[in-house]
């Protein structure tokens, strides 16, 4: 196929979003050439480009927000229209959407509006809030790219041609069906199969705290676009850090359930068939409380019902209130209640974390310490071990499915990918296959019998694991060289949350140059630290807890979150980040 026709149908694509954005809404070149200037994006910079109203609506949280619906102080219409007007101006100065759907999505608010007007009541928890979703669901009448060109004009993973844009995933009819109004889809990387956000549709989508950096992946837009308040609640999923990463690098929360708990039913997916480590629907938010809503209210649609994949287990708030009941509002353990008992992975032994994210975990530490919980040193069978396994299973097929797609309109494999295993191979042969499977399920049960070895010493097991979720702040692009921190735990299929800690500060956290590699990967992270380009890139951790506990990791990182916002409320000297200003990128 002639290279012009991919590279023309692309083109027509991009052109396609930008003109489904409102003419009052759209930015001059001036701005736009201004933007691309700028280091840091969020807060002042895109306010400047809404109205007063919008901003203060854009600036509340998901909870806020549907109390204030619910309470008639606001109107669907009214936070719909702002949420829209964010987004359209995200995308412009960060280029973070794939697909746009505003006029449906103002429609749908007025009719919730009519609705609550009629009946005095919201139709469900998320009445008018708007909810964005990672381009791999599908909503009616819209595309799925996942990254693809050859999917403009379609849906990838519907197989007939005649049912394009006639299918809905499952999770967007249960946000429907809960009063949510859909209103966009984000930006993920050509194959999904990235940590990164770039495609040959819209190019390369930044951070927007600090564009020297990515904005992670594969779920980077729904990162960026909440780091801009384009968005207060969105969904994503999780084959290797696809949540996680984005959530840390971006500065909001995020959870990756294990698999099975919510639906991925007519969804895109790449090697669909590879359902040994399957990949799982996660969330994000601007808030905790945001990833909260979310949880209880997809729960509440009993999702099991219609797909036969999903665990029959309804949301459990007495796993919630066992833990909430530990503590105080904040975070600080109760007299006569046993405290929490944490572990910490100050490193995998593989990579060390630089030193914004070293700081971080301190931090983190210092405040549950400070708020009466216990920390005990993790130190688990290797995360290496597990992660070689995974990936090896989930890139079985030899990269078929990939190259399949991109046949489809002749497009190429984007650079980055060349080198990270995308190439066509022979695919896996079936025994060494199930080999790996089963030394999979070996470490399953060695990591668990580490886990219960924790009470030996007092008699109470750790309740959840604090780690890095990379060695790294939001990274500089291409060179993310070890996903290990994250995609260790798909291998083993844990409930998993992210919580922002703290940005990467040059006067906080410099070069360490006593530092000793561990090995070539390591010496080679460590060199690509640079605290000026670093500087503003923000440092999440993972909460990490097992199967299924989803109610108690959410719980877990409130009580966390809480501890580490009484601690920066009186700071040590060495803590909170510097009030150096650099507006301009390097």
């Amino acid at each position: 196929m002639d290279p012009k026709d991919w590279k023309a149908k692309a083109a027509a694509k991009r052109a396609n979003i930008l003109g489904k954005i409102k003419p009052e809404w759209r930015l001059s070149p001036e701005d736009i050439a201004k933007a691309s200037t700028r280091r840091d994006l969020t807060g002042p910079f895109i306010q400047q480009f809404l109205g007063a109203k919008d901003v203060s609506i854009v600036s509340m949280d998901s909870l806020q927000l549907v109390d204030g619906i619910k309470q008639g102080t606001l109107t669907s219409l009214q936070v719909t229209t702002a949420f829209c007007r964010a987004a359209a101006v995200a995308h412009q100065i960060g280029n973070c959407l794939h697909e746009i759907f505003f006029d449906e999505a103002l429609e749908r608010a007025k009719q919730l509006d009519e609705y609550y007007k009629k009946h005095r009541t919201t139709l469900g928890p998320l009445h008018g809030l708007p909810v964005s979703l990672k381009d791999q669901f599908h909503v009616k009448g819209v595309d799925t790219t996942a990254g693809y060109v050859g999917y403009i004009g379609g849906n990838m993973g519907v197989k007939d041609p005649s049912q394009a844009h006639r299918v809905e995933s499952q999770i967007a009819t249960e946000l429907r069906s809960l009063g949510a109004v859909l209103y966009c889809k984000t930006s993920v990387p050509q194959t999904l199969f990235y940590i990164e956000t770039k495609n040959n549709i819209i190019g390369e989508t930044l951070n927007p705290n600090n564009q020297n950096l990515s904005c992670g992946g594969s779920s980077g837009g729904e990162g960026a676009l909440m780091a801009l308040r384009g968005s207060t609640l969105g969904v994503g999923a999780d084959i290797g850090g696809s949540v996680r990463i984005p959530a840390a690098f971006n500065g909001v929360f995020g959870i990756k359930p294990t698999p099975g708990r919510f639906s991925y039913r007519d969804a895109a997916i790449t090697n669909a068939g590879q359902t040994a480590y399957p990949m799982t629907v996660g969330f994000f938010s601007t808030s905790v409380d945001g990833i909260g809503l979310m949880l209880k209210s997809i729960l509440s649609t009993q999702p099991w019902i219609r797909d036969p994949a999903v665990v029959p287990m309804s949301f459990r708030q007495d796993i919630v209130d066992e833990y909430l009941a530990k503590v105080n509002a904040d975070g600080t353990a109760k007299l006569g209640h046993t405290p929490l008992k944490l572990g910490i992975l100050w490193t995998d032994r593989v990579v060390e974390p630089h030193p914004p994210i070293t700081r971080g975990l301190k931090m983190v530490v210092d405040a549950v310490k400070k708020a009466g919980h216990k920390v005990v040193d993790w130190a688990p069978p290797s995360h290496e071990t597990a992660k070689k396994i995974h990936l090896s299973i989930i890139t079985a097929d030899g990269a078929e499915d990939v190259h399949k797609q991109l046949k489809l309109s002749g497009e190429p494999l984007i650079p980055e990918l060349e080198t990270r295993g995308m190439r066509p191979r022979p695919p896996m042969e079936l025994l060494k296959f199930q080999d790996l499977a089963s030394k999979g399920i070996d470490f399953e049960a060695q990591y668990s019998d580490y886990w219960n070895s924790t009470a030996n010493d007092d008699g109470q097991i750790v309740d959840a694991v604090i780690m890095p979720v990379a060695p790294h702040a939001a990274v500089i692009p291409g060179k993310y060289y070890h996903i290990d921190y994250t995609e260790a735990l798909n291998l083993l299929n844990y409930s998993v949350a992210v919580i922002p800690v703290t940005k990467a500060d040059k006067d906080l956290d410099p070069y360490d140059h006593s530092h000793q590699p561990l090995n070539g990967k390591d010496e080679k992270n460590w060199k690509a630290y640079d605290p000026e380009l670093y500087h503003g890139g923000p440092v999440g951790v993972q909460i990490v807890a097992r199967k299924f506990e989803e109610e108690k990791v959410w719980a877990i990182s409130k009580i966390i979150h809480a501890a580490l916002e009484r601690a920066k409320d009186s700071p040590l000297p060495t803590q909170g980040p510097s009030r150096v200003d650099i507006p301009a990128r390097l």
